[in-house]
């Protein structure tokens, strides 16, 4: 994706992001009938470090949950 407003940038942004994170979605989830059945979504990041942490975030109970509720939408990291 381009950016916009590169003079507003504090530093110029990474030329590679090798570090991924793949949402994938449980077949028995209501949004998957919405979508297709191999939908997925892919995060790029410049560091392991940076995607751990958002991985650790993306993947935690969501603090709005009912109780019971269980994500199904599954991550899985991708390595260079």
């Amino acid at each position: 994706m381009a950016i916009c407003h590169e003079h507003n940038l504090r530093a110029p942004p990474p030329a590679e992001k090798p570090w991924g994170i793949r949402a994938t979605l449980d077949q028995r989830d209501p949004f998957s009938r919405l979508v297709s059945a191999d939908w997925r979504k892919e995060h790029w990041f410049a560091s392991e470090r940076e995607r751990d942490e958002v991985l650790a975030d993306m993947a935690s109970r969501h603090l709005y949950s009912r109780q019971g509720d269980e994500p199904s939408v599954r991550y899985e990291k991708i390595d260079p």
